[in-house]
């Protein structure tokens, strides 16, 4: 279900601390070090960390925006269904993908349910990880972005909104993992 219109949640804390549109102008540069997180991944009930995964293999960080469990962005609904659908095709590459929300745990939980997630998702309703990635914000919520951190853990490659592309090509992002 892309949208509803049960508003249930919708205008929360959250919601009015991302109101303001701040644009993506992410400073993070190519070869750069990542900011380190840990969140939980609400899809398999575990906390991830990103620096647990350097030494060990590349990261996909996408960035989503959904609004609450009801309510997703239009122009991320369809990005997350094929990161869903492409998921094996991406840790087959030996690329583990990390899919961040600004939802709450429990809007996170019925995301997971309802649109059938393998991918991990990570709960971060505080935004802090979307802010340490300067992803910017909008009507509510934070803006999408893609980060492709390679085993070292630099930078290798971003994609920040834009209306001419929200989110990166999901094909584009499988082509560069498999040059890593």
């Amino acid at each position: 279900m892309l949208t509803s219109n049960n508003f249930t949640g919708l205008f929360n804390e959250r919601f009015f601390r991302n109101f303001v549109p701040i644009p993506a102008t992410n400073n993070l540069h190519l070869g750069q070090i990542t900011p380190d997180f840990e969140l939980p991944d609400i899809t398999n009930g575990r906390e991830v960390k990103l620096s647990k995964y350097r030494g060990v293999q590349p990261v996909i960080i996408a960035f989503t925006r959904i609004f609450t469990e009801n309510q997703y962005c239009p122009l991320c609904y369809p990005h997350i269904k094929g990161m869903n659908e492409n998921y094996e095709q991406f840790t087959a590459r030996g690329v583990e993908l990390l899919m961040i929300t600004s939802t709450d745990k429990y809007q996170s939980q019925k995301v997971v349910k309802d649109l059938k997630l393998k991918i991990p998702l990570l709960s971060d309703p505080s935004c802090l990880t979307f802010q340490a990635y300067q992803v910017g914000q909008a009507l509510g919520a934070p803006l999408p972005a893609q980060f492709v951190i390679d085993s070292q853990g630099k930078l290798r490659l971003k994609h920040l909104f834009s209306f001419f592309s929200p989110n990166a090509e999901i094909e584009s992002l499988l082509d560069y993992v498999a040059a890593l």
